[in-house]
């Protein structure tokens, strides 16, 4: 389980990367969302507090601080910037003017909150300098506004000049109602984006189902196809490219099957061909051999002007009577028909006893230990040790030599040359059916059946034959390797039964 959670979350999964662009998408789309609609409210809140608080400041300058004397005293500022901040607006109010020329005098509602310190200096060079009269301002006087922060609390300033000598006005206002506001919305938009995020995600994995499922089907079939199940289709519903898509296969899956019928057909037919004609020919060729014995003990007394031909006949009968044989083995092989006799035994004795049968006692160079025991079929060992030795004695060089070992669970017999070994675009090619290395020499005593057919009886005991040359040059080496487990053994049982 464990496995395939983590198959599913890997990075190449279609299904992940489904989830992924939907959420960045949809994370995109709602971070710009949430972050234009943070800013225009932002703007609008503090622009409208501000706006409201210097409108009131500016009526107030209007209203009161200019109906002072053109020289109050500290009392009156006092006063006057008490009833400036006794207003709705919620601001504080620091007024200055001068006593005499050169003594300025500060009047403040609120000194513990607000002094002339926390008015930034640019603002208060702004405030006082005077400037042409223009269409929207016909004060020399303009009423000026900046942003400030103490400590960690936003506040708006604000500052204008009474025109004629009059005082000089500043309000201070907290912004931290409209910061908690404003923070509030932020929590609101990042929360909003989050299920933003979460829905998109559930949405992907919903498409993503969608859209797999059709996917995973078609993969399934796929396999099954490739399994051999060949009448495997698809259910078709919609008008989709899915749905094209599974059309395409249905259509692909039904044809391959045609094919693959029509090609097992003719295969069975040339099988059935071979196999008929193998058996005919194994009656006349029983005659033939029996002639031919007949022929061979006459020869010496024949005339001599027949005898090559009369041991030509004798050679190629022989050769057509074990081509004929190789395709009788050939033909059950492919019909799935060869079967094991399987017996324990000694494995020296069967070597031994194939080179003994073949008078190649003499050529041969033994080296297996009696004892090593094996659960096999004897005859097809036979043919497998009578193609191996017997092509090293042909086509390689004396002395061949032949050894029985056992290495990690397997029965190991190499049969090595002397000659000048296998040509290395040769080698590929040593167990195909009727390959001959040289196509010069088509006609040659061997059908080109022997090692294919050693191969094969190899293969149906579990077990291989691989054809090199040897490392420092001199002759080829065959080895083949049967398996000797438990394993086998009781799969050779079931065969054998």
């Amino acid at each position: 389980m464990r496995r395939a959670i983590f198959a599913g979350l890997r990075f190449t999964s279609l299904r992940l990367r489904l989830v992924v662009v939907f959420a960045l998408v949809a994370l995109t789309a709602a971070v710009s969302a949430s972050g234009i609609a943070y800013w225009l409210n932002r703007e609008a809140v503090l622009t409208r507090t501000q706006d409201g608080a210097l409108n009131d400041f500016r009526q107030e300058m209007q209203n009161r601080a200019a109906t002072l004397p053109l020289r109050p005293t500290e009392d009156d500022l006092r006063r006057t910037a008490d009833q400036m901040a006794s207003g709705s607006a919620g601001y504080s109010v620091l007024l200055l003017g001068e006593r005499d020329a050169g003594k300025p005098i500060i009047g403040a509602s609120n000194p513990d909150t607000f002094t002339l310190a926390d008015v930034p200096e640019s603002l208060r060079v702004a405030v006082d300098t005077a400037r042409p009269a223009t269409d929207g301002e016909s004060s020399p006087y303009h009423l000026f506004w900046q942003r400030t922060q103490r400590g960690k609390t936003p506040y708006l300033v604000g500052g204008t000049r009474i025109t004629g000598g009059g005082p000089t006005g500043y309000m201070f206002k907290s912004l931290e109602a409209e910061r908690a506001d404003l923070n509030s919305l932020a929590w609101s938009l990042g929360i909003a984006t989050a299920l933003a995020l979460v829905g998109s995600a559930l949405l992907a994995q919903a498409a993503a189902t969608t859209v797999l499922r059709p996917v995973h089907r078609l993969g399934e079939a796929a396999r099954k196809l490739g399994e051999g199940e060949l009448d495997t289709r698809l259910r078709v519903s919609g008008t989709d490219e899915l749905a094209d898509l599974s059309r395409t296969f249905n259509s692909a899956a039904e044809s391959l099957q045609k094919k693959v019928a029509d090609m097992s057909a003719r295969e069975e037919s040339s099988r059935r061909f071979v196999a008929d004609m193998s058996h005919e020919l194994r009656t006349p060729l029983t005659a033939l051999t029996a002639v031919t014995e007949v022929l061979e003990d006459e020869q010496d007394d024949l005339d001599p002007m027949i005898a090559p031909a009369v041991a030509l006949v004798v050679s190629e009968t022989r050769r057509l009577n074990v081509l004929v044989e190789n395709l009788m083995e050939v033909t059950r092989f492919d019909a799935g028909t060869a079967r094991l006799v399987v017996d324990v035994v000694d494995v020296a004795d069967q070597v031994t006893a194939c080179i003994d049968a073949r008078a190649w006692l003499d050529a041969v160079d033994l080296d297996a230990e009696r004892g090593v025991m094996a659960r096999l079929d004897p005859r097809r060992l036979d043919v497998i040790l009578a193609n191996l030795i017997g092509n090293a004695l042909k086509h390689g060089g004396s002395p061949v030599r032949v050894s029985v070992r056992t290495e990690d669970g397997e029965l190991v017999i190499s049969v090595r040359d002397h000659g000048p070994g296998i040509p290395e675009e040769v080698l590929p090619h040593v167990f195909d059916r009727f390959y001959k290395a040289s196509a010069s020499r088509p006609r040659s005593e061997g059908s080109g059946l022997g090692l294919s057919i050693a191969m094969e009886n190899a293969l149906i005991h579990g077990g291989s034959i691989t054809a090199a040359n040897s490392p420092d040059g001199d002759g080829a080496v065959f080895v083949l390797r049967l398996p000797q487990d438990d394993e086998q053994d009781e799969q050779d049982e079931v065969e054998e039964r």
